[in-house]
């Protein structure tokens, strides 16, 4: 089942039946970390018995707006956190290529090596997806590991009218996957889809004689285990393949339109009614939904340092009388320079426009006392 769904996922992807290898993860940060794990002995296969002491000092590259994931993995992998470099993103959260290039020329110049990008598909608080095909070129020129994160905007691709979002992504050397995000599949199910066959393999097995004897009476290639860094592992392919085939890919992509339906909705809802202010102005490219709300106490304050020290205060304390009562719930985070806004997120098909509608309500009614 899981050779199934990895060669179902790759030729969605792009990728050819001749190309492509993968394994199941769990969460997209374990998976984001084998990327970075087989890029760097794609490029160094001495580090698997020499170590990191064999090699330069390897510099990597992601958006501002990227995941912590890629800096988690990087100082677990022992390549620093400090040797992450983010690029600069546009207003709307898309890493801008012409800064990607030259943060990797000036990291050449500093002495590292450069060796690995990450793009994101749908970045984490604005639902951006990072321009792939002129990353992929970028990379081409340098001869770096282009790896894509599309934990959470991978499920846009089961779309056929949101997957051209991602159009570039199979050019990637590697792709993060999660069906636990928008196609609704049950924590945890998350997939690392590799480009080049066997280097899951040759990266990570160990050959445990106990385990993985290769005289056994039947086709060795299902021990999947020395693929991973892990030996138990759940069966999180079982609950995935299930659901496609109860859902069918068609009803996948239901749901994933149905989801961003919905976010139009809210980003339409939020333009007409007074004191709601989007974060950005660009309609949603993603399920993302960023938005402050002002109660009237505030709104009549000039723009500067007190109101947004007020405002700042303004979610924490809708989103703790949220809780008290019990009637919903939404997320909220400061963003760089910008105080405390609501980020709401839609992964449920279910949702219903009278939702949306009941949610902004509470949030006035919720702070009509601030």
């Amino acid at each position: 089942m899981e050779e199934v769904l990895l060669r179902k996922m790759q030729s969605i992807v792009g990728w050819s039946d001749e190309e492509g290898d993968g394994i199941f993860c769990p969460g997209g940060t374990i998976s984001n970390l084998y990327s970075i794990l087989v890029a760097r002995y794609h490029f160094y296969p001495e580090v698997k018995t020499r170590g990191m002491g064999a090699l330069p000092q390897l510099a990597l590259f992601t958006s501002e707006h990227s995941h912590y994931s890629v800096k988690k993995s990087a100082a677990v992998l022992g390549l620093g956190s400090e040797n992450v470099v983010t690029v600069k993103c546009d207003e709307r959260g898309k890493m801008i290529p012409a800064e990607l290039e030259s943060a990797i020329v000036t990291a050449e110049e500093k002495g590292l090596v450069p060796f690995y990008v990450n793009a994101t598909a749908g970045t984490t608080v604005y639902g951006a997806f990072d321009p792939l095909d002129d990353v992929a070129d970028i990379c081409n020129r340098h001869t770096l590991w282009m790896h894509v994160d599309a934990a959470w905007g991978g499920g846009l691709l089961m779309s056929d009218r949101h997957r051209m979002k991602l159009q570039g992504i199979e050019r990637a050397w590697s792709v993060t996957w999660n069906p636990h995000k928008m196609m609704g599949v049950p924590l945890q199910c998350s997939v690392i889809l590799v480009k080049k066959k066997g280097l899951l393999k040759e990266c990570n097995e160990m050959g445990a004689e106990y385990l993985f004897q290769t005289d056994k009476p039947y086709d060795v290639s299902y021990d999947t285990g020395d693929k991973s860094i892990q030996c138990g592992r759940h069966v999180d392919a079982f609950k995935l393949w299930l659901m496609w085939k109860a859902k069918g890919s068609e009803g996948f992509g239901a749901q994933v339109d149905k989801c961003l339906e919905n976010a139009e909705y809210l980003y339409d809802q939020l333009q007409r009614r007074a004191g709601f202010e989007l974060v950005f102005k660009n309609k949603p490219e993603h399920c993302n939904v960023c938005f402050w709300y002002t109660p009237p106490s505030l709104r009549g304050l000039p723009p500067g340092e007190d109101r947004d020290t007020r405002l700042h205060q303004v979610a924490p304390q809708i989103k703790g009388k949220m809780m008290e009562k019990g009637s919903v719930l939404i997320g909220y985070q400061p963003f760089g320079a910008k105080v405390n806004f609501f980020r709401c997120v839609f992964s449920n098909p279910a949702t219903q426009h009278e939702d949306i509608d009941f949610l902004l309500e509470e949030i006035i009614w919720l702070s009509h006392d601030l």
